[in-house]
């Protein structure tokens, strides 16, 4: 009877959650997102998020049919990742670059290991990545809502060339720590600016309220817990708060870091991927906190002004030793060394 008994890939869910139940909970989080992008960004946001997220399926399909797998479009995964991936481009992207990231996400950032299940990096990580080194100048090129963002500080429009390709939040940052701006980059005005979305950006981060809409969703209907966002956040304020105090002059306030670029994105959505992400309470802790600390670090120290998806691909890796130093102990049994 027990090769009778199958056992697949995680996310292990309860009866409760289906994988495509799950699945379809992060659709309808992700649909704020969506929406804002849309208003904020207009036709061709719509049109890359469709371009993502058919070729993310088509490329599921393809590799399944080469390996005589069977279908697995049914539980939205491929979905998902389109979606994640779409949200995470600059909205003036080329169609045929959000496809080649469509299937690179899929291919090579799940299919090859095995599925869904079987996969340690996020796909849709894997395809941004890929797309920031192969089309870097393509990737770092925006289109704000307005000619140039009311809310943008003086300074910024002044040393700001090309408001398309410098406008957005985290730029500003960095410009801020090369000219010792930190206490005159932000303000009321540019708080509500990236707290609605009317900021230069990628097309799923700008929008913090749609952002927090999905996420509290996916809380009440727990189809992830508190822990990683929680975690994620929290370590982000600490390090951007730290980085503040040493030096107001050079570092921005720690609320600017937290509603700017992809934290609110990761920290509810990427981050907590039930695949790529530590399975104990206490590993999702630690888990949260290094995305979240690694970000930071990127963002202060590190040339590029965003860290969110190296941060997350560099906590993947180490998911399996988090696992391994906190799985759960049966009761009478002894921990693992």
């Amino acid at each position: 009877m027990l090769r009778d008994i199958r056992v697949s890939c995680a996310p292990h869910i309860s009866e409760r959650y289906s994988t495509r139940s799950v699945m379809i909970d992060v659709i309808i989080g992700l649909a704020p997102a969506m929406a804002a992008a849309g208003y904020y960004f207009r036709l061709h946001a719509l049109i890359l998020i469709a371009a993502c997220v058919i070729s993310c399926v088509a490329a599921e399909w393809l590799s399944n049919m080469i390996r005589k797998k069977p279908n697995s479009l049914d539980d939205f995964s491929a979905v998902v990742t389109g979606v994640i991936l779409s949200l995470s481009l600059p909205p003036d992207l080329p169609v045929w670059a959000a496809v080649i990231g469509g299937v690179f996400s899929i291919t090579i950032g799940k299919m090859v290991f095995g599925g869904l299940g079987s996969n340690i990096f996020n796909p849709a990580m894997v395809g941004r990545t890929f797309l920031t080194v192969s089309f870097g100048v393509l990737m770092t090129s925006w289109t704000v809502p307005a000619t140039i963002d009311p809310a943008m500080p003086a300074v910024a429009q002044e040393n700001i060339l090309d408001a398309r390709t410098q406008a957005t939040p985290l730029a500003w940052s960095k410009l801020a720590i090369k000219n010792r701006l930190g206490a005159d980059i932000y303000s009321e005005k540019q708080f509500k600016s990236t707290f609605t979305g009317e900021v230069g950006g990628c097309l799923g981060e700008t929008s913090v309220i749609a952002l927090l809409i999905g996420g509290l969703y996916l809380l009440i209907r727990r189809t992830i817990s508190i822990h990683i966002p929680l975690a994620v956040l929290a370590a982000a304020f600490v390090f951007a708060g730290i980085a503040y105090l040493i030096d107001s002059f050079v570092y921005v306030q720690p609320f600017f870091h937290l509603t700017s670029g992809g934290l609110f994105l990761c920290a509810f959505f990427i981050a907590t991927d039930p695949v790529t992400a530590p399975l104990t309470h206490r590993g999702m802790w630690i888990f949260g906190i290094g995305v979240g600390a690694l970000t930071m670090l990127i963002r202060i120290v590190g040339e590029y002004p965003e860290g969110v998806m190296f941060s997350v691909l560099l906590m993947n890796a180490l998911t399996p030793l988090i696992d391994r130093f906190f799985k759960r102990v049966p009761v009478g049994g002894k921990p693992s060394v």
